[in-house]
């Protein structure tokens, strides 16, 4: 069989145009990562249907998966996700809403879940992560670690080094009068995900990036 014919190649991204369906297992790619934002299936719009079946052919690609939804899309897809294991997920909290309803709450705010397969160990998962909001970097800070659900695990005594773990409710801009494609992703909720399951120098696949 014949590779497919790139639509677009640097030394960064390499696009190739046509049904992902037919696409990855032509390529015949392993990722380190899939990182996506698949149609939600949830609006009249031409292109905004869900390709039955996709997250199986998104596995045959790669072992950890991001993929942006909403519950309701989620919850009608569940059975989609089948041989994938939920890790957690992450919220994409936005200045501006994107429902028109105006019997619900606005909505300002989107999904992103992260998903694998196989052994968690084998799975990249490294958390980004920012600086604290208090000026206790280089203090030795020793506490009692008493939690109801975890028990009594004795005394925790480290060096502050003024880092802390990134939250998991994300506020970034959204790219609303600036985007080239109508569902465009900021750099700034991309970034962090990546950096999380994909090692430096690895490869993301994207199964549905639009524009591009």
């Amino acid at each position: 069989m014949t590779s497919p014919t790139a639509y677009y190649s640097d030394d960064q991204v390499t696009l190739y145009h046509g049904d992902m369906r037919e696409l990855l297992p032509a390529l015949g790619l392993q990722a380190d990562l899939v990182c996506t934002d698949p149609p939600y299936g949830e609006t009249s719009l031409a292109w905004d249907r869900w390709p039955d079946g996709w997250p199986a052919l998104a596995a045959s690609v790669a072992s950890s998966m991001w993929c942006f939804g909403s519950m309701r899309m989620f919850l009608d897809r569940r059975g989609d996700f089948d041989g994938w294991k939920l890790s957690q997920d992450i919220v994409w909290e936005k200045h501006n809403g994107s429902g028109f309803a105006t019997d619900r709450f606005k909505r300002v705010h989107e999904i992103a879940t992260h998903w694998y397969r196989g052994s968690w160990t084998a799975i990249a998962h490294d958390v980004p992560r920012v600086a604290a909001q208090h000026g206790n970097k280089g203090k030795v800070i020793a506490r009692a670690v008493r939690t109801p659900h975890t028990g009594d695990v004795g005394q925790s005594t480290y060096i502050d080094d003024g880092q802390r773990l990134m939250r998991s409710v994300l506020a970034v801009p959204s790219m609303h009068g600036r985007a080239q494609h109508p569902t465009e992703k900021p750099l700034g909720i991309l970034d962090p995900l990546i950096r999380y399951a994909c090692p430096p120098g690895g490869l993301v696949v994207d199964p549905f990036v639009g524009s591009g």
